[in-house]
């Protein structure tokens, strides 16, 4: 933290409230890092501080005042689908919008942080394709098979009903499958419920219409670490290999006139 010397003169006084407000009071009882995890994440940002930053400290220099992904990636917030590990990104390569499920609510219904990521990417930074990616072993999904699991959770059962014709359509065409394999489905169904809800943007349906715009539904298995993608040619998901199968649909033509 800076000593706050290389401050204006008339900054001193704030920064002096700001560093008091963040003592420990007498009263209160002393900050612990006991914690196994957070002193873990300690470390590993004194070793990002010591030894990363300095070494690409020009990368980190050229992306202080700008970014410019060509990427929307939309994932789930489980903690074990790390968009950086799985495809090596590097910082400023990928526009990163992650919550529960992976689920896009169509627009107008909710007009919250994951329709302003999609309008603020899609509009401001001009991304050239976005990436829908679920992942095998979802909590959302399984909570959608068995919504009793969330009946004590309102905002997440309300946030679920987003995927609800994923749930409607698994259940119609794959009730005869195994609850493992079921999931699988289910999971994959979202996806393609998702990029539907997508399509309902604005920002989206002008920037498809144009035809420079992609849109790519994925599903992550942590057990492998595959990624299959939605072919919307073939209609069926694919593992990613030297192909990039897209979901985009062909953009509708305009009418003779």
């Amino acid at each position: 933290m800076s000593d706050g010397k290389d401050r204006p003169a008339g900054d001193q006084a704030g920064y002096a409230v700001h560093l008091e407000r963040l003592k420990v009071q007498p009263d209160t009882p002393e900050r612990s890092y006991e914690s196994a995890s957070m002193h873990e994440l300690l470390l590993r940002y004194q070793r990002f501080r010591d030894e990363i930053f300095p070494a690409r400290k020009e990368e980190f220099l050229k992306l202080a005042g700008e970014q410019t992904p060509q990427v929307l990636f939309i994932t789930c917030s489980d903690s074990r689908v790390a968009p950086d590990v799985i495809f090596q990104s590097e910082p400023g390569d990928l526009f990163v919008c992650r919550n529960v499920g992976n689920i896009i609510p169509p627009y107008g219904e909710m007009l919250g942080s994951t329709s302003a990521a999609i309008e603020f990417a899609v509009r401001v930074l001009q991304v050239k394709a976005i990436v829908i990616c679920g992942h095998s072993d979802c909590g959302a999904m399984k909570a959608l098979m068995h919504p009793e699991q969330v009946a004590e959770l309102p905002t997440v059962s309300a946030w679920l009903r987003h995927s609800e014709p994923a749930r409607q359509i698994a259940t119609e065409y794959y009730s005869d499958l195994s609850e493992d394999e079921f999931l699988a489905a289910l999971t994959e169904e979202n996806i393609v419920a998702q990029i539907s809800n997508l399509e309902t943007h604005p920002s989206v349906a002008s920037r498809l219409r144009r035809g420079d715009l992609e849109i790519y539904g994925w599903v992550y298995k942590i057990h492998s670490g595959e990624v299959w993608g939605l072919d919307a040619k073939q209609g069926r998901f694919v593992a990613l290999d030297s192909s990039l199968p897209s979901a985009t649909r062909p953009p509708r033509r305009r009418a003779a006139t």
